[in-house]
């Protein structure tokens, strides 16, 4: 690889930081507009509830795939016009969904809004590049909570709009909100030169050899992993939990109770100054143990919504301070490939999230709720003790503002 040096860059500021996470919440939560308008969909063009279903897995696997295949070029090519051209390009992509004609357009649209909705995991290494280092953990941490509440917050906007306008609202909303982002984002993003010469084939190549480089890297990623896993099983889960007696709820009342989410995004926030403090390990080791306490609450007050709507914010306060703190140690190790390390970071989650909603239809089936916890029990408990021992057995490089690996 060939280095090249480049100017030193603007530095962020409040209004930027704001910017990015607004423009990244809105920027994922176009991957979960489907998710409670399954219904009407298949209704409208007359097709089955299942066929319907796979609106939201064909959206999910383009994320994946435009993830792997264009965020690393946030490493070799400016920014300030990679991100506004991806959200021209997925504003037509919501275009197209909401005037879509037929279900089979619509799906095809859907699949092009998942490979263009990358702005989030561009945003976020972007973000990392342009903080002062000793602020690095605190706006990773804040830009991160922005996606996570455009996600939990997603279902909800999504079935108001659907509810007042029809489903192809929510599209059209969100075609507005993208391209009003693009023409934010290329007035805001200062220039940045790239920072590295590679042919494309050789930069996806890359991304792999920047894991195997590094054993921090490869701990942090299975913990992150792990950690959206257990959530998205609990998430999964609880829905078939309120849906059944002793609660019954409406999937209109479910969404509200998803809400609760939002305030322990919130309360994750300011976990990114941990990592600035050189605190992320013990925090991370705190934030699993943590997860595992929520797992044992939900499974003794499972018939009570107050011991249930606790555990929904302490669960994700818990889980997205390890995302978060996870995130920003993965994205320390090597400034000049903070988007291929995000990459890889994102493209981890998202197999944990797949995990997460596959095992947890096969717990429910096998032995419910008592199954669902036992079995996020045991991977948290996995995932915590080798969290202690691989970090008692390395030195810690990933989490000091004044280490040259930090992009000073």
């Amino acid at each position: 690889m060939k280095s090249i040096t480049a100017p030193a860059p603007a530095r962020i500021n409040r209004a930027m930081i704001l910017l990015f996470a607004v423009a990244g919440g809105a920027a994922v939560a176009n991957l979960y507009w489907a998710q409670p308008l399954l219904e009407e969909i298949a209704s409208s063009f007359g097709t089955s509830l299942g066929a319907a279903g796979l609106l939201v897995t064909t959206a999910q696997v383009g994320y994946a795939v435009g993830t792997f295949l264009i965020v690393p070029l946030g490493d070799v090519v400016d920014r300030r016009r990679l991100l506004p051209l991806m959200m021209l390009l997925c504003a037509a992509a919501l275009t197209a969904a909401a005037v879509a004609p037929t279900f089979a357009v619509l799906l095809v649209a859907l699949v092009l809004v998942g490979l263009t909705t990358v702005s989030g995991p561009l945003l976020t290494p972007l973000a990392g590049d342009l903080a002062e280092p000793g602020q690095r953990g605190h706006v990773i941490g804040t830009v991160a909570s922005g996606l996570m509440i455009g996600v939990l917050a997603s279902r909800t906007i999504s079935g108001l709009l659907a509810d007042a306008f029809g489903w192809r609202a929510p599209y059209a909303v969100a075609a507005a909100l993208a391209l009003a982002s693009a023409v934010l984002l290329r007035r805001t993003i200062p220039p940045m030169a790239p920072r590295a010469k590679l042919g494309y084939a050789a930069l996806l190549g890359s991304t792999f050899g920047v894991i195997k480089r590094h054993p921090s890297v490869r701990m942090s990623l299975f913990v992150a992993g792990t950690a959206f896993g257990v959530l998205t099983l609990f998430w999964t889960a609880l829905t078939f939990l309120l849906a059944s007696p002793p609660f019954s709820y409406s999937v209109t009342t479910i969404g509200l109770v998803g809400l609760a989410g939002i305030a322990g995004a919130v309360a994750a926030q300011r976990s990114g100054r941990l990592h600035d403090r050189g605190l992320s390990r013990p925090a991370i080791s705190a934030a699993l143990a943590l997860t595992l306490v929520c797992f044992f609450l939900a499974w003794i007050g499972a018939t009570s919504i107050v011991v249930l709507l606790a555990v929904i914010i302490l669960l994700d306060i818990a889980v997205r301070a390890a995302s978060t703190l996870t995130q920003a140690r993965v994205l320390a190790v090597d400034h000049e490939a903070r988007s291929r390390l995000n990459t890889a970071y994102v493209v981890s989650n998202f197999i944990g999230g797949a995990a997460g909603s596959t095992l947890a239809t096969a717990l429910w089936q096998l032995g419910g709720w008592t199954a669902i916890m036992t079995g996020g029990a045991a991977a948290t408990a996995i995932a915590l003790m080798l969290w202690i021992v691989s970090t008692s057995r390395t030195r810690d490089n990933t989490e000091h503002p004044t280490s040259s690996q930090s992009g000073t």
